[in-house]
């Protein structure tokens, strides 16, 4: 609708993972840096925590576009609602497993044997549960158990779990799954000075030319958004939109203070 007037290939801010759009934020850099380390070490259990819209989701998009496809058999859970045989279904079918058993023996037999199987072919096995704070105890207690796939030199399996800050905590109440939480790192939002420059890369990732927001445009965007990604990416978008019905020549802060005012972007 408004990439024309403001000289845009792409929609700057759209609130999608794409790793194409990735910002490389120091946070986001270590958090990404210790997913890769933790598949390529084995480390058996690693844990990304992090506020809601904070950006969990697009690191783990491109740990997965950076880490190698034929090194590596990925499965991933993105609603960890269930229950722990459920889940140990859900994770051989995303493993391309064809017939999946019902009795719970059998579950973990041809789970073990799948691992066993990837390893004998060089290629390492990953699970990623993202919003890991949803599961139970008991779910929690099944992970920990699939980390005992192991040989005595290596683990089969190497579990990564995403999730907002109540994670940390469940975590801790399951304490023989904490102790086998190798890495972990949580994510922080962005400072004022990086979400300037967050704000600059995803314009010019987009096809602008320059810079269509004003200093105190984007600093009120970083008060109203305490740095959260998502949060930014929707006064942004939100922004243009308003700035496009006006017929602006910059998204200034008078801009900016109708749409936080109007009561639409929280």
């Amino acid at each position: 609708m408004y990439l024309d007037y403001w000289g845009f290939e792409q929609f700057p801010f759209d609130n999608v993972p794409d790793p194409d759009f990735f910002y490389a934020s120091e946070p986001h850099k270590e958090g990404l840096t210790r997913l890769i380390y933790a598949a390529e070490m084995r480390k058996g259990c690693a844990m990304l925590a992090g506020d809601i819209g904070c950006g969990k989701t697009t690191v783990s998009k491109v740990f997965l576009k950076r880490i190698s496809k034929q090194r590596y058999d990925v499965a991933i859970i993105s609603n960890p609602s269930m229950g722990p045989k459920q889940l140990l279904q859900e994770v051989l079918y995303n493993l391309k497993t064809t017939d999946i058993p019902e009795n719970k023996f059998e579950i973990l037999r041809e789970l073990n044997n799948k691992l066993t199987e990837n390893m004998r072919e060089n290629k390492e096995t990953v699970l990623i549960i993202d919003e890991a704070q949803l599961l139970s105890k008991e779910t929690m207690e099944e992970i920990r158990l699939l980390l005992n796939f192991q040989l005595s030199n290596r683990f089969l399996l190497t579990a990564f779990l995403l999730g907002q800050p109540e994670l940390i905590e469940n975590i801790k109440r399951v304490k023989a799954l904490e102790q086998r939480v190798a890495i972990r790192y949580f994510l922080k939002p962005f400072n004022l000075k990086e979400t300037i420059k967050y704000i600059l890369f995803r314009q010019k990732k987009a096809g602008g030319r320059k810079n269509v927001y004003t200093r105190q445009a984007i600093e009120m965007v970083y008060k109203h958004s305490n740095g959260m990604p998502r949060s930014i990416n929707n006064l942004c978008d939100m922004a243009l939109l308003v700035g496009f019905g006006q017929k602006t020549k910059m998204i200034t802060s008078a801009v900016m203070r109708d749409i936080i005012e109007d009561g639409a972007i929280y």
